[in-house]
């Protein structure tokens, strides 16, 4: 395994931590700046945002940069901006700062799967964008209660230092670990960069993103009020239970990135069918605390096994040019949290209950499932037809 991918987990680690470890902190955020904790979850919806306005503009305005000096220029962005939130004086500053640091998280997921996969035999390339994205679901595991920990008992600016100094540890390693890259071809331009999305494949593949990403996740946003409420588990359980989610994402991120070599397309209909057959269940059954134990673990496993699939499907039917489809996408997860979160909501202010969270992200995740069986049915269409170079590349990725 090239230790160059290692370098890349690393920041990708400081990024997940950086947008989810505020959600356990904002009872001190919003004491600190003496502001509503609903105020203070601006910083939480203002990053989200940010992510996918860097996700399309910044990745479409290097696209002819060296990819190497890229990626350390973007750590460079996001170290600006958790050390702006570290000092921050009032919350207009530290809002300031979480748009910085979230306007290269885009971008870097979306050039760094193309240098991860550069890395690699085209045949491993999957398992290669996967190994990159152990570092968010680390920073889900690991980070986030150490972080929450961490800010609880030193301050919540602590834990924004600490991730500074992650962010400069990934710069480090990016610098020595990750070999000189090709530049990318001069020819390459922004026009030629949103030819890819003329491809119907591309917007399918975007689309599924979108829907399975978010149907997950409209389950996972008000999961806290799930266990206390429904599943009857104390407050203090949640940060374990939800660690448990987090070993589910580690788990179903390293599978799903090795069977989608194999077979994308096969691999993201068996995930996200599973993910509703786990939804329906935890819905159904989120009265019973070793149901609810089991449904979090698989939730998580099936959720995110979908990822490095996706990440790599829509690579490959953006052909020549994947570096801005690959930050669309990431754009298109960030949608799909949104999503989620407002679906979900809408069916607890409608007086559905904790569980309708649950039961709207299976419906969400149904819609996912469909469109994913309309991309593959299509896409070997168009293969027994007349292979494409774009196709001609899925039939490797899926041999």
């Amino acid at each position: 395994m090239p230790l160059g991918l290692l370098a890349l987990a690393v920041g990708a680690f400081g990024i997940g931590l950086t947008e989810f470890v505020i959600m356990g902190l904002l009872p001190e955020v919003a004491a600190d700046f003496a502001v509503s904790e609903a105020v203070a979850g601006w910083l939480i919806s203002g990053y989200a945002l940010s992510v996918v306005v860097g996700a399309l503009v910044l990745t479409a305005a290097t696209i002819r940069f060296p990819r190497k000096p890229l990626l350390l220029a973007l750590l460079v962005l996001f170290i600006i901006g958790n050390v702006l939130t570290a000092v921050a004086a009032e919350y207009n500053v530290a809002m300031l700062g979480r748009v910085i640091a979230a306007l290269c998280h885009g971008a870097f997921f979306g050039i760094g799967s193309v240098v991860a996969a550069s890395l690699v035999a085209p045949a491993k390339r999957a398992a290669a964008i996967a190994i990159m994205f152990t570092g968010l679901t680390a920073a889900n595991v690991f980070g986030v209660p150490f972080g929450t920990f961490l800010g609880q008992q030193f301050g919540w600016r602590s834990t924004f230092w600490a991730i500074t100094g992650i962010g400069i540890l990934a710069f480090i390693g990016i610098a020595t670990l990750v070999p000189k890259l090709a530049r990318p071809d001069q020819s390459v331009s922004l026009r030629s960069e949103l030819a890819a999305f003329r491809s119907g494949q591309v917007w399918l593949s975007l689309t599924v993103t979108v829907l399975a990403y978010g149907g997950m996740f409209g389950a996972f946003t008000y999961i806290a009020y799930t266990l206390t409420q429904v599943s009857g588990f104390a407050s203090s359980a949640v940060p374990w239970l939800l660690v448990l989610f987090g070993v589910g994402l580690v788990i179903g991120n390293w599978l799903g990135g090795r069977f989608a070599d194999r077979s994308v397309d096969g691999t993201l209909l068996i995930f996200i069918a599973a993910l509703v057959v786990v939804l329906v269940f935890f819905a159904a059954l989120a009265s019973s605390s070793v149901a609810t134990i089991l449904a979090l673990f698989l939730m998580g496993g099936f959720g995110f096994g979908t990822v490095p699939g996706l990440q790599s499907r829509i690579m490959t039917y953006a052909g020549t040019a994947p570096t801005l489809a690959s930050g669309a996408n990431i754009g298109a997860f960030n949608v799909g949290n949104a999503l989620g979160a407002w679906a979900g909501g809408v069916g607890i202010a409608a007086g559905l209950g904790y569980t309708s969270p649950i039961w709207i992200g299976a419906a969400i995740t149904v819609a996912a499932l469909i469109v994913m069986a309309i991309a593959a049915a299509t896409a070997r269409s168009a293969r027994a037809v007349t292979p494409s170079d774009a196709d001609q590349a899925a039939v490797i990725v899926e041999a």
